[in-house]
C-alpha cells in the first residue's frame, strides 16, 4: 500500500508500507521523488523487491530510480540490493564499512561497482536539483548507520531509530501509548545513552516535520517529533544496560 507522506511542487515523498510477506520482519519501503529522478531507501528483501519494485515503476511518472539508499547493512535492508540494480541502473550508497560485505548478498563485480561508499561524516546528495542530506547515525544500531534528512518535504528518514512492532496504525497518535511499541527494540538494539545523545543534538538542528522509520509508524508534527527526540536524549540502552554474563545451562534444540 502506498501512503504519500508530502506531495508538493515537483517533489514527492511516498510510503511503500509493508510489502514484506511471510515471517520476515515488518519493513516500510521509502522513494524520494523529485523532477526526473527518484531514491528509493532501504529496498528491503527478495520477497519485497517482487511488489515493491511494480508498485514504485507505478508511481514514478516520468521518473527514474537513479539512487538507492541503504541505511546500514542488514538484510532486511539490502538483501535485494542486485535485482533492484539490475533492473533501474541506479547507484546505491553505503556507509564505507558494509562495502566489501555487499557481495555477500549476490552482487556480482559489475554490480559492486554501482556501489558507493559514503563516509563517516555524511553528505549531501543531488536528486535532480534538490538537497537530501545524509547524516551520520552511527551504532543506532549499525556500526556505520546513516539516516536522510530531506528538506524540501522536512522528513527526516531514521531507518532503525523510531522502529515500532506490534502496532496496526501508521501515524503515532499517543506517544505514550505508542512507547510500549517501541522502547523494548531501543533498550536492545541502540548501542548506549551516548550514541543516542549525539543523534538528538544533531536532530535538534533540523526542521522536521516527519520522522520515517524504517519498521512500525511514522511520527508526524513538531510536537510528536520533539518528544520523540527528548525521550532518545540519555535513553539507557544497550551496553549501559548489559549484566554480566553467566555460563549457560540450557540446552538447545
Amino acid at each position: 500500500m502506498a501512503i504519500t507522506l508530502f506531495d508538493g511542487a515537483d517533489h514527492a515523498n511516498i510510503w511503500l508500507e509493508d510489502l514484506d510477506l511471510g515471517e520476515a520482519v515488518q519493513a516500510n519501503q521509502h522513494m524520494i521523488i523529485h523532477g526526473r529522478e527518484a531514491m528509493l531507501l532501504d529496498p528491503g528483501g527478495p520477497k519485497t523487491f517482487r511488489h515493491a519494485y511494480p508498485e514504485a515503476l507505478s508511481l514514478l511518472g516520468h521518473a527514474k530510480i537513479t539512487r538507492l539508499f541503504l541505511s546500514h547493512q542488514d538484510p532486511d535492508i539490502v538483501a535485494a540490493l542486485n535485482p533492484w540494480l539490475a533492473s533501474t541502473n541506479a547507484i546505491a550508497h553505503v556507509s564505507r564499512l558494509w562495502m566489501r560485505f555487499l557481495p555477500h548478498f549476490g552482487l556480482d563485480r559489475v554490480m559492486a561497482q554501482a556501489c558507493h561508499p559514503i563516509p563517516d561524516e555524511g553528505g549531501v546528495l543531488d536528486l535532480d536539483g534538490a538537497e537530501l542530506i545524509v547524516i551520520p547515525a552511527h551504532y543506532l544500531h549499525s556500526a556505520g548507520n546513516f539516516q536522510v534528512y530531506d528538506p524540501t518535504s522536512k522528513i527526516l528518514y531514521s531507518g532503525d531509530l523510531g522502529a515500532s512492532f506490534g502496532n496496526d496504525y501508521h501515524e503515532v497518535t499517543d506517544f505514550d501509548r505508542h512507547l510500549e511499541h517501541m522502547a523494548g527494540f531501543h533498550r536492545r538494539y541502540m548501542a548506549n545513552a551516548t550514541a543516542v545523545s549525539r543523534w538528538a543534538a544533531l536532530a535538534r538542528q533540523l526542521d522536521i516535520e516527519i520522522i520515517a522509520p524504517q519498521h512500525g509508524a511514522c511520527l508526524r508534527g513538531r510536537e510528536l517529533v520533539a518528544r520523540f527526540i527528548d525521550w532518545c536524549d540519555g535513553l539507557p540502552c544497550g551496553t549501559d544496560l548489559l549484566e554480566p554474563y553467566a555460563m549457560p545451562t540450557t540446552r538447545l534444540n
